[in-house]
């Protein structure tokens, strides 16, 4: 896994959505997919059979599902999003290469733990 692809998934009153956003590193990261229910799940499940990172953030998601597919996301969410790449990179490091970085779900506040830790 590299910072090129993440999902982020949500859980808002009942209904799943997700959105995976794709990095080249050089340019603004863009919408490559989205969808609810049945789609956000396959969008989750096909990101961890291919050891792609999934952050769940609702209020994050919700507004990228604004996004068209195919456009870069909105200035506004510059640093949110750039708080999520820096910490990919950051577990990619600690955890020894690309293929390593966790599976599972990371939350905000599995972030600041981990940024935070003595």
């Amino acid at each position: 896994m590299s910072t090129e692809n993440s999902i982020l998934k949500a859980r808002a009153q009942g209904s799943k959505k997700a959105v995976a956003l794709q990095y080249e590193g050089y340019s603004t990261p863009r919408v490559t997919a989205k969808g609810e229910h049945l789609v956000a799940e396959q969008i989750v499940l096909l990101a961890r059979e291919n050891n792609i990172p999934v952050y769940e953030d609702n209020s994050l998601v919700q507004a990228l599902a604004q996004v068209e597919l195919g456009e870069e996301i909105p200035e506004l969410l510059y640093m949110a999003i750039a708080e999520i790449i820096a910490f990919i990179y950051q577990l990619e490091r600690s955890q020894g290469g690309a293929e390593k970085v966790r599976k599972d779900v990371l939350t905000r506040r599995d972030m600041l733990k981990n940024r935070y830790r003595p």
